[in-house]
């Protein structure tokens, strides 16, 4: 099975009513696509209040992929708010047992930063965020190349097969050791597969713009590379039970359209999704 999704509700115009307030925004997501990247939880953990209101507020099938918190993937810059790691890490197990009660919880996707090197220290802290996170099931996302050198794609793949983990695929620009390549390999019975966006330039000189988020996924995929992704994810679907697809190229508002686009390739039609007023999405796609 593929779920196909985009990180974050909040800011894909084309998919809400036309009079739709910020609140149902979610709600008028969850009508196109039945899963999401809670995107803000890795700024601050979300409070079990607004994550219950999520709940509800979307069909009894619709999940959700909750990205770790900056603290717990070394991303924090500023002072962590958490006095100790152990109140940082119990925080965010309150929080993804919300979902998790609620049967919406697909995953939760533990992205570290372009410096987190395949280093004898870092193997160690992916098993102590697996010690931590033991309850859930975890998709690591790299972002350093040297997890994927020749000498080291088959033992880091084995590695997290052997912890229990979800491999993150990811397609992004290939612009030196802060990328990793599109490596088509399930290491569970479920995988991610997160879409970045090929934007070379953005991706190498993003750090020394303020606008750095606006220039870093500014992408718009044509026919012919969606085309190619779709063959891909169906050979990935070959090598577990569900895929679960995430656009983030969305500083123009094309992950929607591409989303779309890709769904209608697989000629996959959603079943539970929230009503929509057809009539006001005519065209759109």
């Amino acid at each position: 099975m593929i779920k196909i999704g985009l990180t974050g509700w909040g800011d894909h115009p084309s998919i809400y009513r036309s009079n739709a307030a910020k609140r149902d925004r979610l709600f008028d997501y969850s009508g196109h696509f039945p899963i999401v990247e809670v995107d803000t939880s890795f700024y601050a953990i979300p409070s079990v209040q607004n994550i219950e209101k999520w709940i509800f507020g979307t069909p009894d099938t619709f999940q959700f992929i909750v990205k770790a918190y900056q603290g717990m993937t070394g991303h924090l810059r500023d002072d962590n708010p958490y006095e100790t790691r152990n109140d940082m890490f119990e925080a965010f197990r309150q929080c993804a047992q919300a979902f998790q009660k609620a049967n919406k919880l697909a995953m939760i996707l533990v992205q570290f930063p372009p410096w987190f090197d395949c280093a004898a220290k870092n193997v160690q802290y992916l098993r102590y965020i697996k010690q931590q996170l033991v309850d859930f099931p975890i998709a690591i996302e790299f972002r350093n190349q040297t997890w994927y050198s020749k000498e080291r794609r088959q033992e880091t793949l084995r590695f997290l097969r052997e912890l229990g983990t979800i491999h993150t695929v990811c397609d992004e620009p290939q612009a030196g050791v802060g990328s990793v390549p599109f490596v088509l390999e399930a290491t569970s019975k479920k995988a991610l597969v997160r879409i970045h966006g090929r934007n070379v330039f953005g991706w190498r000189n993003s750090g020394s713009t303020e606008n750095w988020r606006e220039v870093r996924f500014l992408y718009d995929y044509n026919e012919d590379e969606l085309t190619d992704l779709a063959e891909k994810i169906k050979k990935l679907e070959s090598q577990c039970q569900e895929v679960y697809v995430l656009f983030n190229n969305n500083s123009g508002h094309h992950a929607a359209k591409n989303a779309k686009t890709l769904q209608q390739m697989l000629r996959i039609d959603y079943e539970g999704l929230s009503p929509k007023q057809l009539d006001l999405f005519e065209g759109e796609f």
